[in-house]
């Protein structure tokens, strides 16, 4: 047999050969499988089964992903297995006196019931006690506040009341009451009571009443004796020195000088020069108030000394002096120096000038030696500057008057008062009232007649411009210069300064 493969044209034409492949029969080729799957598989791929049921409703895309979705939901549920409970054997019930142990040993919210830190669940096995002991004694600590009474503090810790007031009838034999420092820490021993109706008996107490002094307070045979145990101080005075730098405050303050005394320091050496001309080769020199106790305490008081060394012009020593009852800054000289003007004796307006006028009264023309100021009647009249004053009462035309004595040789006169409130020889300040405006002797009305003088003469009020000179002499001045000369020979003690600033000693116990 021949396959029709077999067959060929030969070597005849083209043509020939044609017709001969045209003339045998071709059987149909076979059917092959893996194409009929690979045909399906590409039409099962353009089946969206996919499809967003929110879009085209109805239509044959929806239908068909509905019908996917509700076969896989049915699929799902017929395939989910099935839950049942288990059953195993639970623990018995407690019993209402284990159940009460177990509470209070338990952690649990006390909205729920837990008794977690206040108490444990009682057994058999505890017996109540009829009566508890008591400490022989207890030992604590009481402060005095501000506004606080010494009694007051001693009741609050226990202190029968009678013994407290005992006990600071005894204390304030030896200070005052109202001079124990707020914040002051007493140490209290209370012994053991006969019963628990009564109050503790005090047994001890201590505490530091001032800075050189410690009371202590203990019962000696049934009685309550009081010692004093003086402390050392060393009052030594503080001088730090050091260079002003960029900055005289941060330099004083690195230097150990606390943030009151460098501000006071500023302020003193302010009245002499120009602060923002103080140049970083400057050298400051600070002397303060320090007292040293021998238990370790410090404490710091005022400005005494304030020092300005100048790399380039005139330098500054300032020493605290008081005189006749003023504290000021006096140079070391001996000169006090205060700038400024006559304060305004009240604060109406000037009617009439110094000059000539005509006397409303008199009718004719004279020297008007002071000025005339518009006031209501009793309005405070001030001194026009710090002096003493020379006389107070009727002057005639006057009328009440007061003329005060100032330094330099001048002289202030306040006349026509309604009321005079200074007293002859006394001193009066800048600023203080010295009487109040009426319209007594040759006045036609309610104001104040202000005179000045320098040396006994009248000079016109508005034109003076002055500065107060306050100079010390005889012993005074002596004194002055033997204290400058001590305060000059003070070593530096810059670094004790910074220690005792850095470490404060710890506060000893009441036995110390």
């Amino acid at each position: 047999m021949y396959q029709y493969s077999d067959f060929s044209a030969g070597a005849g034409s083209g043509t020939a050969a044609l017709s001969l492949d045209s003339a045998i029969f071709r059987p149909a080729p076979a059917v092959d499988f893996r194409q009929n799957i690979r045909g399906f598989g590409a039409k099962a791929a353009a089946i969206e089964l996919v499809t967003d049921l929110g879009a085209g409703i109805g239509s044959r895309e929806w239908l068909r992903g509905f019908a996917a979705c509700a076969a896989l939901c049915l699929s799902a549920y017929a395939l989910a297995p099935s839950i049942q409970p288990i059953s195993m054997v639970g623990p018995a019930p407690m019993g209402d006196a284990n159940w009460e142990e177990a509470r209070a040993l338990s952690i649990a919210p006390l909205a729920y019931g837990a008794d977690t830190g206040r108490r444990m669940a009682a057994t058999d096995a505890v017996a109540p006690l009829a009566d508890t002991p008591e400490r022989p004694s207890i030992e604590l600590i009481a402060t005095l506040g501000r506004g606080d009474g010494f009694t007051r503090v001693l009741e609050r810790a226990g202190i029968a009341k009678a013994e407290a007031s005992q006990v600071s009838e005894r204390v304030g034999e030896i200070v005052p009451l109202t001079d124990i420092k707020p914040g002051t820490v007493v140490d209290v021993t209370l012994g053991r009571r006969a019963n628990r109706q009564v109050a503790r008996p005090l047994d001890a107490l201590s505490f530091r009443a001032r800075f050189d002094l410690k009371l202590s307070v203990k019962r000696v045979e049934g009685k309550l004796t009081l010692a004093r145990i003086p402390i050392s101080v060393d009052e030594t005075p503080l001088r730090i020195q050091g260079r002003v730098g960029s900055s005289l405050y941060r330099s004083a303050r690195a230097a150990g000088a606390p943030a009151k005394a460098v501000e006071a320091y500023i302020r003193a050496v302010a009245g002499q020069v120009d602060v923002g001309s103080i140049g970083a080769d400057d050298r400051f020199d600070i002397i303060l108030e320090h007292r040293r106790a021998e238990t370790g305490e410090t404490e710091t008081g005022a400005l005494l000394f304030a020092g300005l060394q100048r790399a380039s012009g005139k330098s500054v020593q300032l020493m605290r002096w008081s005189q006749s009852g003023r504290v000021q800054w006096f140079e070391a000289a001996g000169v006090g120096r205060t700038s400024g003007t006559l304060q305004r004796p009240v604060p109406g307006l000037v009617s009439s000038n110094f000059g000539l006028r005509r006397h409303p009264i008199l009718g004719y023309t004279r020297l008007h030696k002071g000025m005339d100021f518009q006031a209501g009647y009793g309005t405070p009249i001030l001194a026009a500057t710090d002096g003493r004053v020379a006389a107070a009462g009727w002057a005639g035309g006057y009328g009440k008057q007061v003329r005060v004595h100032h330094a330099g040789g001048l002289m202030t006169s306040y006349s026509h008062m309604s009321r005079i409130a200074a007293q002859p020889g006394s001193f009066v300040r800048q600023g203080q009232v010295i009487g109040y405006v009426g319209s007594t002797g040759l006045s036609t009305g309610p104001h104040l007649h202000y005179e000045l003088y320098r040396n006994g003469a009248p000079i016109n009020p508005a034109s003076v411009r002055f500065v107060v000179r306050a100079q010390l002499s005889g012993g005074e001045l002596a004194a002055f210069r033997s204290k400058l000369r001590g305060l000059l020979s003070v070593p530096t003690g810059r670094s004790q300064v910074q220690q005792a600033s850095a470490t404060p000693p710890a506060r000893k116990p009441a036995r110390a």
